[in-house]
């Protein structure tokens, strides 16, 4: 209900009205039946701007720290991913990659729309990472199409560390529906995981136009860190 509200109501026309999206290959996504959405993730915005102009409800797999987030703000956060269907997934520990892949699942099983950033988190510097082989293992466990999609514009208007966008048009562009059923069966090879996550995201790339980084986005964003710790710590 709240979904529908936000989406009809109350943010969705003030986003489409503000940041005046081009739309390109919207007649891509399936008309009914579950399928996974595979996108870029450049900024905070994609988060609104995607489901603002999609004729289905989407649900994406958001990171815990959404939901957990201290003080008013904190608890503010919560509700607004809470009602808008989206669902958290704990990223810590090592069973956080079966959690993620119960509820994706669970969403395509119900014939819904997934929504995925096979990056695994935010692009810190407008460039496209290696994906996680999680989005792989959902189309095949559950046999569903993707359509890989490119967000193009938002790391502009709210890179990281930037609480308000600026507004400014985006671009979202939709390509066509990829199908992997020639390794039916095989969700459980590495090998097939890697070469059909390799797939979407070289779909992507072409759709995005990004630099590509064949190393995950996590893994560099911590070694940036950690430069710039011993950067402020100077010469011993």
């Amino acid at each position: 209900m709240f979904y529908h509200l936000l989406k009809h109501v109350l943010l969705g026309p003030l986003l489409r009205m503000l940041f005046r999206p081009r739309i390109e290959g919207l007649e891509n996504i399936p008309a009914e039946g579950a399928a996974i959405v595979a996108g870029n993730h450049l900024s905070f915005s994609d988060h609104f701007l995607m489901p603002a102009i999609l004729k289905r409800r989407i649900t994406f797999l958001a990171k815990a720290e959404y939901f957990t987030g201290p003080g008013l703000k904190g608890r503010l956060t919560a509700a607004f991913f809470r009602s808008a269907g989206q669902i958290p997934v704990d990223r810590s520990g090592k069973d956080a990659g079966q959690a993620a892949l119960r509820e994706g699942l669970g969403v395509l099983a119900r014939g819904e729309l997934l929504g995925i950033y096979p990056e695994g988190t935010r692009s810190h510097d407008g460039r496209l990472y290696k994906g996680k082989v999680g989005v792989a293992a959902m189309a095949l466990g559950a046999g569903v199409p993707v359509v890989p999609c490119a967000m193009v514009g938002t790391f502009e208007i709210q890179p990281p560390g930037r609480r308000i966008p600026k507004i400014r048009r985006v671009t979202i562009r939709f390509g066509a529906p990829m199908e992997f059923s020639r390794y039916a069966g095989m969700e459980r090879e590495r090998a097939v995981l890697r070469a059909v996550t390799d797939e979407i995201m070289y779909a992507i790339l072409g759709l995005s136009g990004q630099e590509y980084v064949d190393r995950y986005a996590a893994e560099v964003k911590a070694e940036e860190e950690e430069k710039r710790k011993k950067a402020r710590r100077g010469p011993r």
